[in-house]
C-alpha cells in the first residue's frame, strides 16, 4: 500500500476506515490533508454522512465501530469504476453535462468494457471446441452421441444455470455503486446457495440419461455414449455454475480483466487435457469430458485466488456462523426476490436456447446437406454473435452501475448508446458475412452443395445479425432493470408464437427448405427488437428504475412494479 504526505499528514490508510475512525476518535482529514475535531453524531444505520466545517472543508462523519461493522467494508464507497468522464462528486451537476459529451463517454466506456467480455466469452467458447475436435477424431457414432450430450446439457442444465445467474446482473453493479457495496458479496453468497440446489435435479438427470434417451428413440449406442459424456461432465457443472456467479462479481466492480485473463490462460491448458487424456493416457470418448469438467474447476479456483487478492474489500460481506441461521442470518435473506429473478431469467435464456435446439431437429428432416449447412451457418452465427453479446453483458453491467448511483439521465444514454453500437457493429457483420459468403463454406465442409447452399442463405443470415445484435443488447438492458419476465415473454412469444410456426410453414409447406427456417428466425428478431426497444429503451421512465434499483440493493422486493 502506498503512502503519500500532504502537510505532514499520512494518508495511508483511507481515514474512513471504520477500525481508523473508531480509534481517530472524532478526527477527520479534508481533500486538502488539514486535520479537524469534530463531535460526530451517529447517522442512521450506520452510514457515514459529509458536511462542511466552518472555513469550508468537507468532513467525513463515522460512525463508532461496533460489533456489527463490517471490518472489511470502506464507507463511503470509494471510487470504484474506471469513470471516463470527470469525477463529479455532486450527482445532479454530473447530470448536467451536453448529450453529446455524455454520448461519447459512454460510448469509449462500453467499447473498453466489451472488449474483455468478448475475450472471455470466446476463450471459453474454445473448452467447447477442444471438446468436439478431439471426439470428433474417435468415431462418427462418438461425435453424434457428443453432440446429443451437449444438447441435452444446455437444454438441461446450462441454460437453467445462466438464467439462474442472470438475477445477478440486476443486483450486483447497482449494489456496487450505491452505499451499501457490501451487499455485492452478499448477493454472490445467496446466488451459490440457491443454484446448488438447483443443481440437485439437474445432475440426477444427467446420471439417468440413459434410460430418459432411450425413451426417447435414440439409438442404443448413441444414447449410452451420450450418458457416459453427461456422468463425466457433471464433475464441471458445479464449477461452472460457479464460474457464471463469480464473473458477474468481479464484472459488476469493473474488473473486466480478470475473468479474460483467467480463461486465457485455462483455454490451451483444457486444449492440452482433451488431446492427452484422449489419446496418450487411453481415456478415449470419456477423456474429452473429464478434461473440461476439469479445465471448469481449474477457472474456479483461479477466479477464488483473483476474487480474494484483486478485489475490492468493500464488495465482501464476512461469512460468520450467523450467517448460516436459517430464521435471522443474512445468507437466508431476500431469496424471494433472488427467486423471482432467477425463475425469470431462465425463462429469458432458455426459451431462446431451446429455439435453436428446434430449430436444429426441423433441420436434420431436410437431408444431410442441409443439416451440414445448418452446423456452417449455425457455427458463423454463433461465433460472430459473441461482440454484440459481450456488449450486452458491458450494457447490463454499466446501466446496473449507474441507477446504483442514481445517475438516470446518463443510464438513458447509455441505453441508447449501446443500441447504436450493437447496429454499427451488425451492419459491419453483415458485410463480412456477405463478401466472403462464397468461400465461408470451405473452412467447415468441401462438399460443393454444402457450400453453395451456405452461400445462398448467407445475404440473410447477415440481414439476421442486424436484429440479433439489438435484442442482444435489449436482453441486456432488461436485466440491469430487473424485468427478466418481460424478456421472457418476449422471447417465448417471439420465437414460439412467431419464429418457429413461420419458419416450419415456409420450410415444409412452401418448400423454402433451410431458407424458410432462417427466415422464420429472422422474423422473430425483428419483433424481439422493434418491441423490445419500445419497451425495453424508449417507453422507460428511468428516474422510477433508479428508485427500484436502490430499493432492489438491500434486498426489498418492488414486485410487480419491476414487470409492468
Amino acid at each position: 500500500m502506498s503512502s503519500s504526505h500532504s502537510g505532514g499528514t499520512s494518508q495511508s490508510l483511507q481515514e474512513d476506515h471504520p477500525i481508523v475512525a473508531h480509534h481517530a476518535g472524532a478526527s477527520s482529514v479534508d481533500v486538502n490533508g488539514h486535520q479537524h475535531t469534530e463531535i460526530l453524531s451517529d447517522p442512521p444505520h450506520g452510514i457515514p454522512s459529509r458536511r462542511s466545517d466552518s472555513a469550508g472543508a468537507t468532513v467525513m462523519m463515522i460512525p463508532p465501530a461496533s460489533e456489527r461493522t463490517p471490518l472489511l467494508k470502506s464507507s463511503p464507497p470509494t471510487p470504484r469504476l474506471h469513470e471516463l468522464e470527470d469525477d463529479v462528486h455532486d450527482v445532479a451537476s454530473a447530470e448536467q453535462i451536453p448529450t453529446s459529451k455524455m454520448f461519447h463517454e459512454e460510448l469509449r466506456t462500453l467499447t473498453l468494457y466489451s472488449l474483455p467480455v468478448f475475450g472471455t466469452q470466446l476463450f471459453e467458447f474454445s473448452f467447447v471446441l477442444a471438446t468436439v475436435i478431439s471426439i470428433g477424431h474417435i468415431s462418427t457414432v462418438a461425435l453424434a452421441a457428443a453432440t446429443l450430450a451437449s444438447m441435452t446439457a444446455s437444454v438441461t442444465g446450462y441454460s437453467i444455470v445462466q438464467g439462474f445467474a442472470s438475477a445477478l446482473d440486476t443486483l450486483l453493479p447497482p449494489a456496487w455503486t450505491s452505499d451499501r457495496p457490501h451487499m455485492v458479496g452478499l448477493w454472490t453468497q445467496r446466488m451459490v446457495l440457491m443454484t446448488g440446489m438447483v443443481l440437485i435435479p439437474i445432475i440426477a438427470i444427467w446420471f439417468n440419461a440413459e434410460s430418459i434417451l432411450l425413451a426417447l428413440n435414440q439409438e442404443p449406442e448413441v444414447a449410452r455414449l451420450a450418458a457416459i459424456y453427461l456422468r463425466w461432465a457433471s464433475l464441471g457443472l458445479p464449477a461452472c455454475t460457479f464460474n457464471c456467479i463469480s464473473r458477474r462479481y468481479f464484472q459488476s466492480q469493473g474488473l473486466f480483466d480478470i475473468p479474460t485473463k483467467i480463461t486465457l490462460v485455462v483455454a490451451p491448458i483444457n486444449a492440452f487435457l482433451n488431446w492427452l487424456f484422449v489419446y496418450p493416457l487411453g481415456l478415449s470418448f470419456r477423456g474429452a469430458p473429464f478434461a473440461t469438467a476439469l479445465s471448469f474447476n481449474l477457472v474456479s479456483v483461479a477466479s477464488i485466488f483473483c476474487g480474494y487478492y484483486y478485489a475490492s474489500p468493500t464488495a465482501w460481506s464476512p461469512i460468520t456462523r450467523e450467517s448460516f441461521n436459517p430464521v435471522t442470518g443474512e445468507l437466508w435473506k431476500g431469496w424471494g426476490l433472488l427467486a423471482r429473478l432467477g425463475i425469470a431469467g431462465v425463462g429469458q435464456t432458455a426459451s431462446e436456447w431451446w429455439s435453436w435446439e428446434l430449430i436444429g431437429l426441423a433441420a436434420s428432416r431436410l437431408g444431410p446437406v442441409a443439416l451440414a449447412s445448418q452446423f456452417v451457418l449455425l457455427i458463423s452465427q454463433a461465433t460472430t454473435y459473441q461482440a454484440p453479446f459481450a456488449l450486452g453483458i458491458a450494457t447490463s453491467v454499466r446501466i446496473g452501475n449507474l441507477l446504483g448511483e442514481g445517475r438516470a439521465r446518463r443510464a438513458r444514454i447509455a441505453a441508447a448508446t449501446s443500441v447504436v453500437m450493437a447496429f454499427g457493429l451488425a451492419c459491419l457483420i453483415s458485410i463480412f458475412f456477405i463478401a466472403f459468403r462464397n468461400k465461408l463454406g470451405y473452412l467447415f465442409n468441401s462438399d460443393p452443395e454444402v457450400v453453395s447452399l451456405v452461400a445462398s442463405i448467407f445475404p440473410l443470415v447477415a440481414l439476421f445479425q442486424v436484429f440479433d445484435g439489438t435484442a442482444g443488447i435489449v436482453s441486456g438492458i432488461f436485466r440491469a432493470r430487473g424485468k427478466q419476465s418481460v424478456g421472457a415473454l418476449l422471447n417465448l412469444s417471439a420465437y414460439y408464437v412467431l419464429g418457429i410456426p413461420l419458419g416450419l410453414y415456409l420450410t415444409f409447406v412452401h418448400g423454402r427448405g433451410l431458407a424458410g427456417l432462417w427466415e422464420g428466425l429472422t422474423a422473430a428478431l425483428v419483433y424481439c427488437s422493434v418491441v423490445g426497444l419500445w419497451v425495453g429503451v424508449y417507453r422507460v421512465d428511468w428516474e422510477a428504475e433508479v428508485a427500484s434499483a436502490q430499493a432492489r440493493v438491500g434486498g426489498k422486493d418492488v414486485g410487480d412494479a419491476t414487470d409492468e
